[in-house]
């Protein structure tokens, strides 16, 4: 892999995990959504991506109406990528993972290459109180959680939204999902340069070692060579160690609330912006560049905002 000049950032604004009880911070309405997304590319983050929560009490939900709520009014004020899930949480179908995606044909998706356990169960025990109902019991049965991404669903999101020229965050939880994108790539499913999200410390994942970053970063090496873009996310505590380790060693970065609810230990983040600027400031002191939106598109070959459905 070729040392970028320039490095990403990823903002993942909301996610499907955190509930809202854990986070004043965290976006749950239409606008929240949109005002965290315009905010933290304000602050530096070149992609935004983006989940929808259902703005009466914060669950997570597939609706692509609910995600046109917020989806223009970002594109309108804002040149950064939009990066769609078509994970969605491990309580939906695929079906309505990509149903929203199928519609808005963004520049973007991101794309789990396998199915893993995905728990946070542990953390339940944290809360007395809980401010929706759906919220304690979303949690605890995590540990009953198979995030299904099959080799037949890989293939179904991969091709449906090719058809709209859409490209891929590959997010690999573990060494595995590596080789699963690049038993795709030799089919000719997907084309470089990929964009590759190695992903460290979800319960059921790949740990947040530094020994398992090194191996993920030179399996991919090994596997893809100068074909893609290397990209870090870690949860939690481990968010700004590896961060910072990834764009040390050539790589991008993704921050964001659906990642860590944090900005230091045992401080709260206040918003996604808040985390940008601190990766950011992080960044420039080893002297490193921050890729606007335009460079984005053409690391990554997009194919622009004007190409997309909304």
């Amino acid at each position: 892999m070729k040392p970028n000049r320039k490095v990403i950032i990823t903002c993942a604004i909301t996610g499907a995990m955190h509930t809202p009880t854990m986070s004043d911070a965290l976006p749950i309405t239409p606008e929240q959504i949109a005002d965290e997304s315009l905010k933290a590319a304000e602050a530096g983050a070149s992609i935004i991506h983006l989940h929808a929560r259902d703005p009466e009490n914060g669950q997570p939900t597939g609706d692509p109406k609910v995600y046109m709520k917020f989806l223009p009014a970002i594109k309108e004020r804002t040149d950064a990528v939009i990066n769609l899930t078509t994970g969605g949480s491990p309580t939906m179908t695929v079906e309505e993972r990509l149903s929203a995606a199928m519609l808005v044909k963004p520049e973007m998706c991101s794309l789990n290459m396998g199915s893993l356990n995905f728990a946070m169960f542990p953390l339940a025990d944290r809360y007395k109180t809980w401010k929706y109902d759906w919220e304690e019991e979303y949690v605890r049965s995590s540990d009953d959680f198979i995030f299904r991404n099959t080799f037949r669903d890989i293939e179904k999101i991969m091709t449906i939204m090719a058809e709209h020229g859409t490209k891929f965050e590959h997010e690999c939880y573990d060494v595995g999902h590596l080789y699963n994108l690049a038993h795709f790539a030799d089919r000719g499913l997907i084309k470089p340069p990929f964009f590759i999200q190695t992903i460290f410390g979800i319960l059921g994942g790949i740990g947040a070692d530094e020994e398992n970053l090194m191996f993920m970063r030179s399996t991919a090496d090994r596997l893809f060579g100068d074909d893609y873009q290397w990209s870090v996310l870690a949860a939690g505590k481990s968010q700004m160690p590896f961060s910072t380790q990834a764009a040390l060693m050539g790589g991008n970065v993704r921050v964001g609330l659906e990642d860590s609810l944090f900005i230091g230990r045992g401080e709260m983040a206040t918003s996604n912006a808040q985390q940008v600027e601190k990766i950011k400031r992080v960044l420039a002191e080893f002297s490193l560049d921050i890729a606007t939106p335009e460079e984005t598109r053409q690391i990554l070959g997009l194919k622009g905002k004007d190409q997309v459905g909304f």
